[in-house]
């Protein structure tokens, strides 16, 4: 018999893939048997963005200034990891974790915002570690086309490139499994499924249909 998978993480530079994977990933672990829930761990950075636009200001930074922005992204994703982990304590749910406490360091580091880490990772150390916590990798020039593909933001190519080293400047890295993210998703999906082989069959076409999403700030 399988142990429990209670946390599976998926963590990465934006337009490297984790969106997808997490929800394919919930919906191979239900398919499985292992009832799954996505979550989607955002800090708040998109929507922070949009509001600059809207006040004339060109993005989040420039709105509530880099101290601002990263004090509000931590909190927001502490909140939104506190309530994804409750859920799934009261419902006995897998929470597939779109993002992680690992992204704040790593949003903490490429904005130059060191002395903010040390309170970001006293405020987290509070959640248990996921049992797998995987690092999608792409090159951040790939990154930047899917981006301006889904049409739905913007991200520089400098802000891109800090985020890609801040991830594996990690002291956590050694313990992340790293993935391919270029590719398609069910290939790079396939690569995620090889190292829960315990949690899930060989068969890449045993999936389900949706699984329910839960929304996060």
């Amino acid at each position: 018999m399988a142990s429990s998978l209670r946390t599976v993480a998926l963590i990465g530079i934006d337009g490297s893939g984790k969106t997808t994977q997490a929800h394919l990933l919930a919906e191979a672990l239900t398919a499985a048997g292992h009832r799954a829930t996505y979550h989607r761990n955002a800090g708040g950075r998109r929507w922070l963005g949009r509001l600059a636009q809207r006040v004339g200001r060109p993005d989040a930074q420039r709105l509530v200034g880099r101290d601002g922005l990263l004090a509000v992204e931590s909190v927001l994703r502490w909140l939104a990891i506190a309530l994804a982990l409750l859920s799934c304590l009261l419902t006995g749910r897998t929470a597939v974790m779109d993002r992680w406490s690992a992204c704040q360091y790593a949003s903490i580091r490429a904005h130059g915002g060191q002395r903010w880490e040390r309170l970001a990772r006293a405020g987290y150390r509070v959640f248990p570690p996921p049992r797998v916590t995987f690092l999608l990798t792409v090159d951040p020039v790939e990154a930047y086309r899917r981006i301006e593909r889904r049409g739905t933001d913007h991200e520089s190519m400098r802000w891109l490139t800090a985020a890609d080293a801040a991830y594996r400047s990690l002291p956590e890295y050694a313990g992340f499994v790293v993935v391919d993210g270029s590719g398609e998703p069910e290939e790079v999906s396939r690569r995620i499924r090889a190292h829960l082989s315990e949690w899930l069959p060989d068969d890449p076409t045993a999936l389900a249909g949706p699984v329910p999403v839960q929304a996060s700030p």
